[in-house]
């Protein structure tokens, strides 16, 4: 059996796409499972290493302006 029902999955869809962007990030083959274990590595979910480096890099470059 289902751990959540059909209703809260579509609930949670729902909200998901109401509350938050999606940007699709492609790799070559073999490197997600790559950038995934070194983000575990940093005590980190891949999409929070993703969105760490994004907003890290934007740092960096708001201050060399």
């Amino acid at each position: 059996m289902s751990k959540y029902s059909d209703a809260q999955k579509e609930a949670t869809a729902r909200y998901n796409k109401k509350a938050y962007d999606r940007i699709d990030v492609v790799v070559k083959k073999g490197q997600r499972q790559v950038i995934k274990d070194f983000a575990a590595s940093q005590g980190k979910s891949l999409n929070g290493f993703i969105c760490d480096a994004i907003y890290e890099k934007m740092n960096e470059e708001s201050k060399n302006e």
